[in-house]
Formats: structure tokens, sequence, C-alpha cells
């Protein structure tokens, strides 16, 4: 899985930026609702495995966890009002980028004008479902920073393997640790027993092959096709297979 350095293009595209986390944490916070919710209302992550997940998410991203707290007895009230649906959308950037869009909405309706209006605009096009997510793999996905050289790699990638991961990646200053979604919570946990924390932390699309925009003008649309997704309300995540290197 070389090449795969979501964590380095976050940092490059999103830096540290107080609103993009607030954002985050709202994302974050409807991800827990919907959770609770399909869990038949259990806020205990042990018998909640897809709360886990999201819990490990969170820490990873920062959210205190009096904020956790909140949302989780906010999803715990059966009257909390709240009702998100999950919807996947696929298609196209420039240059033939593959995309996959997760959305999260109370308005399927107005949630699918703006995938096809992001896409429009910025010179790409929304395909059917199933066009490109067969091009990319589900994965539990932790990426550790190693920025101030505290981490070996060798023990790392020795400890990772002992907990259960797939597959280890180091790239520069941080390590990328691979699990099957199954295992992503038994991973993330015994890393955690172990001290290790996470600079990211959750299930991904990961691409399978990497497509380069040479075109600087094909390169700006796709930034901005990525911006425009990330800062739209409905979207929780977006993966793609540009190869921004």
């Amino acid at each position: 899985m070389s090449g795969h350095s979501k964590w380095h293009n976050i940092q490059k595209t999103k830096g540290a930026q107080d609103a993009k986390r607030a954002a985050a944490f709202t994302k974050i916070a409807k991800e827990m609702i919907v959770a609770v919710k399909e869990g038949g209302g259990s806020i205990d992550p042990s018998y909640n495995s897809r709360l886990a997940t999201i819990i490990t998410k969170a820490k990873a991203a920062n959210m205190p966890n009096d904020n956790i707290k909140r949302v989780l007895d906010k999803a715990a009230n059966a009257g909390s009002g709240d009702s998100y649906e999950a919807i996947t959308y696929e298609g196209y950037g420039p240059g033939g980028v593959a995309v996959i869009v997760e959305t999260m909405t109370d308005n399927r309706n107005r949630t699918a004008g703006s995938m096809r209006h992001h896409f429009d605009k910025f010179g790409g096009n929304l395909g059917a479902n199933g066009c490109v997510s067969w091009s990319f793999d589900r994965k539990g996905v932790l990426v550790i920073d190693n920025e101030d050289g505290d981490y070996d790699e060798d023990t790392v990638m020795m400890d990772a393997m002992d907990c259960g991961a797939d597959d280890f990646e180091a790239d520069g200053d941080c390590f990328t640790i691979y699990t099957d979604p199954d295992d992503f919570n038994t991973v993330a946990d015994g890393l955690t027993a172990k001290k290790y924390t996470f600079a990211s932390a959750q299930i991904e699309m990961v691409p399978q092959n990497y497509q380069k925009l040479d075109s600087a003008d094909q390169q700006a649309q796709m930034e901005k096709l990525i911006d425009a997704m990330e800062d739209d309300d409905d979207v929780q995540n977006v993966w793609h297979n540009w190869d921004q290197e």
C-alpha cells in the first residue's frame, strides 16, 4: 500500500485550523449519534463496536472527553430529534481521479443536489453507485506521528503486528498501520495499551492505485473540489486516488 499518505495530505491541504477542528468534531458527533441508534441505544463501546471505532477516531482528533460525553448523552435520549441517513456518492474528479464521498444527512434531496453541484463546478462528474468503489479497499488505518523521533520503526512495526495489524508503512515522520475493519478496535486498543497515541484513526477507503495530475489547472481544480466537499456540512469523509506526491 505504498504511496498512501492521507495524513500528510491532510496536513498539506488543511493545516491545524481551529475552524476545521470544530467542523471535524461536528461530523464525528453525527457518526456517534447514528452508531448509538443503530446499536440499539447502547452508549457502552464494549457492546457497540461501531461506537468504539468512532470514539477512537474522536480521541485521535483530540475531541475533548467532555464533548464526547455530551454527544453520547444526547444520543442516548430517544427524543433528541436527530435523524441522519448515511449515503455514499461516487464520481470522478478532474483528470479521471476516482472520488468517494461519504455523507450523513437529514435531507437526501439537498445532499444529492450539493454533490452534483460540487462535481460539476470543479471539472468532475457524479457517477453511479459502484463506479469507482471497486478500486478501493475498506481498511482500518491508524497513523502514529513520529515527527519528534520518539519511536523506533522496528519496534512500532513489531508492536503493530503483535496486536493483529495486517500491514505497516513508514513514511517520513509518520507510521501508518493497516488493519482489517473487523480487527480495528482490537488493534487500536492493543496499541493504546502499549502507550501509543494516534494522529488519525478511522476506517478508510484505501485506493488500490493512484492517479497523477500533470496539469496545474487540474491540480488546482481537484484541490478546490476536495475543499468544497469537506466544507459541506453533510459530508463525513472524502476518499480519492489522487497521487499528490
